[in-house]
């Protein structure tokens, strides 16, 4: 079994050094990742209607769904981004060192400003603004609290630099060295 890569429209998904692709996601289209970054068992990254973009050291984990909505909205991913189990990110922006728990829902036009947890099975609302270093949960989702310094590198570094090392157990047949 491999991966499902495929054009749209001419335009092939691109990646950097070291990444790693699951023989069983999917993406398609104008999707640009950065070095280190890995897509898991059963995710998604649809760039088909509009561009994704990903930093270095992003992890889309299983069963993830990246999209965006045509001609109106573009996912733009930073550095340290973990996309946890089963979450959708549409059309937003999320910038570096963002943990989006499980189940977690990021609609189109919200942003994610740096330092921050999306709580699993969060709900944030189309156009919301989440503040840099905070948590937020529930449907919809709300700040529930600020992180402190430690949490940043306890939770969030530590998940994002787990799945690199995760990455690497499975070197050789389905490791994406270099870009398509």
């Amino acid at each position: 079994m491999m991966a499902l890569i495929l054009p749209v429209e001419g335009t092939f998904p691109k990646w950097g050094d070291g990444c790693f692709i699951a023989p069983n996601c999917t993406i398609v289209g104008d999707v640009e990742m950065g070095d280190e970054c890995s897509v898991w068992f059963n995710a998604v990254v649809r760039g088909d209607v509009n561009s994704i973009r990903m930093g270095n050291k992003v992890n889309v984990q299983d069963g993830a769904v990246i999209h965006c909505t045509y001609k109106r909205t573009k996912t733009i991913l930073g550095n340290n981004v973990s996309i946890g189990h089963n979450a959708i990110v549409h059309g937003c922006r999320v910038h570096d060192n963002v943990l989006i728990g499980m189940g977690a829902i990021v609609m189109d036009n919200a942003v994610v400003h740096s330092n921050t947890i999306i709580a699993a099975g969060a709900v944030v609302l189309e156009g919301t603004v989440c503040e840099g270093g905070s948590i937020y949960a529930g449907v919809p989702a709300k700040k529930v609290k600020e992180i402190p310094v430690e949490k940043v590198e306890g939770e969030i570094n530590r998940i994002a630099n787990n799945y690199v090392g995760y990455a690497k157990w499975f070197s050789g047949a389905n490791v994406a060295s270099k870009a398509i």
